[in-house]
C-alpha cells in the first residue's frame, strides 16, 4: 500500500539553492552546516547528501538520533548533535554511531569519562557560556574543567564553542563583542591545554557581519542561511544576506472556483463579507499544513504568476483567495503559497513575509511548513 498523502499541498525544496547558500558562506574546511530539526524543516538526509556533494566535513544535527540517521544513509563526515546527552540511550547512539558528543557539565564529562577508554577513545566538543546563559561551562570551572579532562587520556577535546545571543541586533553589537572576546579568551585557555583543539562561535549572523571576525574562530555554524532566511531582516544590516535563495516553496491546488456575491460572508464566523461581487478560489490548504490561522484574510499567495488575498477564516485543510482580478481561473491549477514563479512587476510569497506578520521568525515558519507537508526535491 503507497504511503496516505494529506492532501494536494507540496513543499518544494531546492537543493541547488542550497548548495549556493553554503558555497557563500565561505569554504568547506571553515564550515559546519546545521541540519537539526530535520535541516530545518528541509530534510535531514536530502540536506545533508546535497551539502556533502559540494564539499561538506562536518555536520552539526540537533540530538545523536539525527546523527544516527546521517550515519545509517552511509554519511562519514564529524557530525556534532548541539544537544548534549542526557540519557543512557543518547550516549549509546553517540558511542555506537561515533559522534562527537557535546560537554556542557561536569556531570557530563564524568558520563563521557566512563564511556571513554584506551580502545574506544571519545572525541568531545566542549560548550563553552559566554552570554546565552543556556548551557556551558562558565570561565571560572575551566581549570577544573582542563584537569579533568587530563585525568582521563582517552578523551579527546576536538572542539570549543559557544554559541552568539545577540549577533543578529545591530544595536547590541558591543555585547556580542563582549562575548566574543570572552570565547576568545575562553577558547585560547583550553587551547593552551589541548593544543588540537578548535574553536567555533559564530552562527549565521556572526557568519554574514565580518566586523566579529576574530582569530580564534576555526569553524563557522551556519543555519538560517542555507536555507535562504535573512536573520538580519528588518534591521539596518539587512543588506548583508540580500543575495541569500529561498530553498522552500510551498504549492497547492485549487479545489474549486466559485462566486461570492455582495452581501455574503465566507469561512467560519463570515469575519469576511463581500462589498460586491467576487470570483473565489478555494485552495486545498489550512492550518494543518502550516498556515497560520492568525494571518486570517492577510495571506498572499501566487495565482498565474499575479499576488491574491486571502478572504475569510483559513480552514484545516483549506482557504479561500480573492482572484476576482486573474483571467481564466480554474480547480486543479496550482497556487503558490510561497515562492513560485511571480510575474514582472510581482513578487513571490516568502516565509519571511509570514514571520513579519506574524511577530516571529522566519525559522519558525520554515520548520513548521517543512514538517507539516510532503516535500518534493529538485536542483
Amino acid at each position: 500500500m503507497s504511503p496516505c498523502k494529506f492532501s494536494h499541498t507540496l513543499c518544494h525544496v531546492d537543493l541547488g539553492a542550497l548548495q549556493r547558500n553554503f558555497k557563500r558562506c565561505g569554504t568547506p574546511a571553515g564550515l559546519m552546516p546545521v541540519l537539526k530539526s530535520d535541516a530545518y524543516g528541509h530534510g535531514l538526509l536530502e540536506c545533508a547528501r546535497a551539502l556533502a556533494a559540494v564539499g561538506a566535513e562536518r555536520f552539526a544535527v540537533g540530538c545523536a538520533d539525527e546523527g544516527r540517521a546521517l550515519r545509517e544513509a552511509g554519511l562519514g563526515q564529524d557530525i556534532l548533535p548541539l544537544m548534549a546527552p542526557v540519557t543512557a540511550e543518547d550516549w549509546d547512539l553517540v558511542t555506537g554511531c561515533s559522534l562527537m558528543p557535546l560537554v556542557c557539565s561536569m556531570e557530563q564529562l564524568e558520563a563521557a569519562s566512563a564511556r571513554a577508554s584506551g580502545e574506544h577513545p571519545l572525541p568531545l566538543a566542549i560548550k563553552l557560556e559566554t552570554g546565552m546563559h543556556r548551557q556551558g561551562f562558565r570561565e571560572e570551572e575551566l581549570p577544573e574543567l582542563i584537569a579533568r579532562l587530563r585525568q582521563n587520556p582517552a578523551l579527546e577535546p576536538r572542539l570549543a564553542l559557544s554559541h552568539c545571543s545577540c549577533a543578529d541586533i545591530p544595536e547590541r553589537h558591543d555585547y556580542t563583542t563582549g562575548q566574543v572576546d570572552l570565547f576568545e579568551r575562553m577558547a585560547q585557555g583550553l587551547a593552551c591545554a589541548f593544543p588540537d583543539i578548535r574553536a567555533s562561535l559564530f552562527n549565521s549572523a556572526g557568519i554574514l557581519d565580518s566586523t566579529y571576525r576574530h582569530n580564534m574562530e576555526d569553524i563557522s555554524r551556519p543555519g538560517v542561511v542555507l536555507y535562504g532566511g535573512n536573520p538580519f531582516a528588518g534591521t539596518s544590516k539587512e543588506a548583508l544576506g540580500s543575495s541569500l535563495e529561498w530553498t522552500m516553496s510551498l504549492s497547492t491546488l485549487i479545489l474549486q472556483v466559485t462566486t461570492l456575491r455582495k452581501g455574503e460572508g465566507i469561512s467560519y464566523g463570515h469575519l469576511f463579507r463581500a462589498d460586491h461581487d467576487m470570483k473565489i478560489a478555494v485552495a486545498g490548504a489550512g492550518y494543518a499544513n502550516a498556515l497560520p490561522r492568525a494571518l486570517t484574510s492577510r495571506l498572499d499567495a501566487l495565482v498565474h504568476g499575479k499576488r491574491v488575498r486571502s478572504v475569510g477564516r483559513v480552514c484545516m485543510n483549506m482557504t479561500m483567495f480573492d482572484v476576482s482580478n486573474i483571467e481564466d481561473v480554474r480547480a486543479g491549477e496550482e497556487l503558490w503559497l510561497l515562492g513560485g514563479r511571480a510575474c514582472p512587476g510581482e513578487r513571490p510569497v516568502t516565509a519571511q513575509e509570514w514571520a513579519q506578520k506574524l511577530g516571529t521568525i522566519s525559522y519558525e515558519v520554515l520548520c513548521l511548513v517543512g514538517n507539516s507537508n510532503a516535500r518534493v526535491f529538485h536542483y
